[in-house]
């Protein structure tokens, strides 16, 4: 069908597919599986963007009782792993014809302060990065769809979860630097209480066994003075130290140099995270990579599954160890 001046509607949709009003509706309202064909589906999603249709989502709200918005919380704003994480669940939910606010909420154990004064009259639901569920009680009540993302199932309270393999790449970490000769490790260990953190912590002794712990805020500085301080205790010093987050690598770099260490030759540091500044410090670091678009994206999907009333996708999302200049073998046993 030739474009013209007036806007398209579902009927010209349906008959540039070849379908019925209904599924259009059906397709464009993601409710579809079940009813339509993936193949049908599909014709429907081309015909609309060619034809560049749009659906009046502010009737369609109305009508479903709507408002088309998910609530992404975080603990923190200027943290690029997050920046990734909306990305990607701000690009599928747009397919959806969502919009996403982010909203930080710093402490992560909460409680959450209810950025809406209602949201439950605000909101279709709401996503909350490495938070505790517990937080988001004032945000969402007993009402919202929730999805926790890098959160314990166990600990959900009912709500979807979606997490990176974070067990995995600890024992990629690990196994690694055991593979290299390592036997005595300083774990950088944030000093947040948070399950990520736990899982990095319990995975890491069970994979090494006995393994000394520093503890630091996620800042360089906080890193720098930690390694310093146990670098320098008596006994034995630690050839590799494995850190929860890239900035605390940082950190464990600085203080390895203040102390006239050499980086890989006298001591290895790992990371976690595949952030940016990974490649910007010399020797680049050897790290985990975690992909935080794919994250967002699939935080997203389990969102909508949950708007569906269907069950979200099972499974955690793979991480990949990338190894770097910082490892090497230890100068000595």
């Amino acid at each position: 069908m030739a474009r013209g001046s007036t806007r398209p509607t579902s009927r010209d949709v349906a008959q540039a597919a070849g379908v019925s009003q209904a599924a259009v509706s059906l397709v464009l309202g993601d409710k579809w599986r079940g009813r339509v064909s993936e193949p049908t589906a599909e014709r429907v999603r081309e015909a609309a963007r060619d034809l560049g249709y749009r659906p009046n989502l502010a009737a369609r709200n109305l009508r479903l009782g709507r408002t088309r918005t998910v609530l992404l919380v975080v603990p923190a704003l200027t943290t690029e792993f997050f920046a990734g994480v909306y990305t990607g669940a701000a690009r599928v939910a747009a397919e959806h014809g969502f919009g996403v606010v982010l909203y930080p909420s710093p402490e992560g154990i909460g409680p959450a302060r209810d950025p809406f004064g209602s949201a439950r009259a605000a909101l279709d639901g709401v996503i909350a990065s490495s938070m505790a569920a517990d937080a988001l009680s004032a945000i969402r009540g007993d009402q919202l769809p929730l999805v926790m993302l890098d959160s314990d199932p166990a600990g959900s309270h009912g709500a979807a979860t979606v997490n990176l393999d974070i067990a995995d790449g600890v024992r990629q970490v690990a196994d690694h630097l055991l593979e290299l000769g390592h036997r005595r490790f300083l774990h950088l260990a944030a000093d947040i209480p948070s399950w990520t953190f736990e899982v990095r912590a319990r995975q890491l002794a069970a994979r090494v066994g006995a393994v000394r712990t520093a503890l630091a805020p996620i800042s360089v500085e906080g890193a720098l003075a930690a390694v310093e301080a146990a670098l320098g205790e008596p006994g034995p010093r630690p050839t590799a130290v494995i850190c929860d987050d890239d900035k605390l690598a940082v950190g464990a770099y600085k203080a390895a140099r203040r102390l006239g260490l050499r980086i890989p030759e006298d001591l290895s540091i790992t990371g976690f995270d595949d952030l940016g500044l990974a490649t910007a410090i010399d020797p680049e670091l050897t790290t985990i990579r975690l992909d935080a678009e794919l994250f967002g994206e699939r935080g997203m999907q389990a969102l909508l599954a949950v708007l569906g009333g269907r069950t979200p996708t099972p499974g955690d999302i793979p991480v990949e160890l990338v190894v770097r200049g910082s490892t090497a073998p230890p100068r000595h046993s």
